[in-house]
């Protein structure tokens, strides 16, 4: 297997030209994407941030196809893509959906579930600005608590979907979660996920500048900070069977995650936001580790 080190130094597939935001997460996210998957992909993705960023119609600074797809469809086109190839005897080619979390955890979420229950063969990527950042940021179903968009000026109330969690119900060949601050750790689980027949699901954190308002050079920073301060979790589970990821073993203790005020202080979505959001992310945060470790206990 190439190593992430080598990967990384592979020529570029996303051209140059292309329209992301400086400090675009989403356009890091499919460079690794395509850099760890190979030359032989098609792509299905749906309106998101990605449909307009690539470049305007007929060119595109994607360098593998791609088939631009209704909001709801990324996942019954790439079905069909994916059907069309195994009635055709090829199983080289690797079928990628790459789409938001607009796109994924509300509009196509029904299509998705679709395609995971016939395990139709696909890697299925969320890349997640927990937001619609490209319509101008409002909610989606991915906002965590508090979280300031245009549709929740004064924060998000309630709790966002765990599409990752939702999708592992679906007695799936591999689900994950990731980050864009994490290459490597994207990369290792892409080359997993590629080697697996049927469906395959992978959430990848994608912190977003415009949509959070944060300065453009802190990407990275924040991603890690997502990780370090526990509010992203990194795991894996193959065949049903979850682990948490080296990256976030560390921080299953609670004592040894930072502050999650650390991880909020640069973000201006949740400047002025009272403490009672702040202590309802906290909680939200602590929830999902319970569930996330008690189910890698059972697979132990």
């Amino acid at each position: 297997m190439v190593t992430t080190k080598e990967i990384l130094r592979l020529p570029e597939p996303i051209l140059a030209g292309h329209a992301a935001c400086a400090g675009c997460s989403s356009s890091l996210g499919l460079r690794y994407a395509l850099k760890a998957l190979g030359e032989d992909v098609i792509m299905s993705v749906p309106a998101c941030c990605t449909s307009v960023w690539q470049g305007p119609y007929p060119k595109s600074s994607i360098s593998v196809p791609v088939l631009n797809i209704a909001f709801a469809a990324a996942a019954s086109a790439a079905s069909g893509i994916s059907g069309a190839l195994q009635a055709k005897g090829n199983k080289d080619t690797t079928v990628l959906a790459w789409a938001g979390d607009g796109g994924s955890v509300d509009i196509g979420l029904a299509a998705i579930s679709g395609a995971a229950e016939r395990n139709d063969n696909m890697i299925y990527v969320c890349y997640s600005n927990e937001s619609y950042s490209n319509t101008g940021v409002q909610k989606s179903g991915a906002t965590p608590p508090g979280a300031r968009t245009t549709t929740t000026p004064l924060g998000r109330v309630g709790s966002p979907k765990d599409i990752s969690l939702i999708m592992w119900t679906h007695n799936l060949p591999y689900v994950a979660t990731a980050c864009t601050s994490y290459p490597r750790d994207f990369i290792t689980k892409l080359q997993k996920a590629q080697t697996m027949d049927g469906f395959k699901f992978i959430y990848l954190l994608a912190p977003c500048c415009v949509g959070w308002k944060f300065p453009a050079e802190k990407t990275i920073e924040i991603g890690k900070l997502a990780v370090e301060s526990g509010a992203h979790i990194l795991w894996e589970a193959v065949n049903g069977d979850i682990k948490l990821s080296n990256l976030s073993k560390k921080y299953e203790d609670p004592a040894k995650r930072k502050p999650l005020a650390e991880y909020l202080k640069d973000q201006g979505r949740y400047k002025g936001i009272g403490e009672d959001m702040i202590k309802a992310y906290q909680t939200y945060i602590d929830h999902q580790w319970s569930i996330i470790t008690s189910l890698a206990k059972i697979s132990q």
